[in-house]
């Protein structure tokens, strides 16, 4: 356990956690909505600190991250909890635990197996061969002191440091992050207050204000928005999304449209998978209102995961899942030279 970083002491022991939008006042003994930040007699203390739960090496392209390292290996971890409540959750096992501490300590003291330290996270990531360590599976905002010692090391070790985030993070959380922060995928999930209220249990308005910020800082960061039959679907919403994003963010940040898997969710299984024809219509949407790289996920898309020329219309990056065939000069249009937005090396 470690003392977490950004929190106030109120009234009667009580303290307000200051790591996401949320703002959790937490009485004494008890945990905040993400179930790993407890108030021990009044100090905030992080219960997950070193215990990743899930820990892989991806390909970067998973995360996904389509601009950033192409082709490249990340090395992955996670933590248990959350801070949103989604329905449509596929790690449901690791994220909504909420807050049962026997549970957390089955696996950060009992578990040694799962015992790693920040240390060692970034070991591993050089001993095989990654070139970044994305901070995923689960919010990494609720880890933040956990996550924020372990980009410290990278950066001094040469790896790269990704974010896989619900955008939820609060002003000092991003504060904090953005100068070991080399590239961000984030959610934005509809474009709907209510849905953010009803599915996710949060708000839409401070993951767009850090999508902005994060924009206005140039962090390399791509949008990722799941498509989901009966709420998330709507002609209407997504080019609400694709307006955003052209408008406030550029034109060049990649919107990654996904399709939706009613087996593997949490509280969604009643709803059927999403089907091609409604991620044709997004990626379209995406595309019309002028976005120069739009990708379609989850399906066996063919020509809608390959990053092409905005200005000549030639293959750049050919994917077909996972794998995938870099014809770029060092970033630039093989045919016409012209630079393709991202970071390639």
């Amino acid at each position: 356990m470690k003392e977490c970083l950004d929190y106030l002491k109120i009234e009667s022991r009580a303290v307000e956690c200051r790591a996401c939008n949320h703002f959790c006042r937490i009485a004494d003994g008890h945990t905040g909505i993400c179930g790993v930040r407890e108030n021990q007699g009044g100090r905030l203390r992080l219960l997950v600190y070193g215990a990743a739960v899930a820990v892989n090496i991806d390909p970067i392209e998973k995360k996904p991250l389509f601009h950033f390292l192409p082709a490249s290996k990340v090395f992955s971890f996670g933590t248990l909890g959350c801070n949103f409540r989604c329905y449509n959750c596929q790690n449901y096992d690791i994220s909504q635990m909420f807050g049962r501490k026997a549970y957390i300590l089955k696996y950060s003291e009992l578990d040694m197996r799962m015992n790693f330290p920040p240390e060692k996270i970034v070991e591993e990531a050089v001993r095989t061969g990654c070139k970044s360590i994305a901070y995923t599976y689960n919010e990494p905002t609720i880890f933040i002191e956990y996550a924020l010692d372990t980009m410290k090391l990278a950066r001094a070790a040469g790896l790269k440091n990704i974010w896989v985030s619900n955008g939820f993070m609060s002003t000092a959380t991003l504060d904090r992050i953005i100068p070991w922060l080399d590239a961000i995928n984030v959610d934005i999930k509809s474009f709907s207050e209510d849905f953010y209220r009803a599915n996710c249990g949060a708000k839409l308005s401070p993951v767009l204000d850090n999508c902005r910020r994060l924009a206005q800082e140039k962090v390399w960061f791509e949008i990722t928005t799941l498509i989901i039959p009966t709420l998330t679907d709507s002609a209407a919403m997504l080019a609400r999304i694709a307006e955003f994003i052209k408008k406030e963010l550029g034109d060049f940040v990649p919107w990654h449209v996904s399709a939706f898997s009613g087996a593997i969710s949490w509280k969604l299984k009643h709803l059927d998978d999403t089907p091609v024809s409604s991620i044709k219509r997004a990626y379209d949407i995406g595309r019309e209102t002028g976005l120069k790289y739009v990708y379609a996920g989850n399906i066996p898309s063919g020509e809608m995961e390959n990053t092409v020329c905005p200005s000549c219309s030639e293959i750049v990056i050919g994917r077909r899942g996972y794998d995938i065939e870099r014809r770029d000069k060092k970033g630039a249009c093989p045919k016409c030279g012209v630079k393709i937005a991202g970071f390639w090396l």
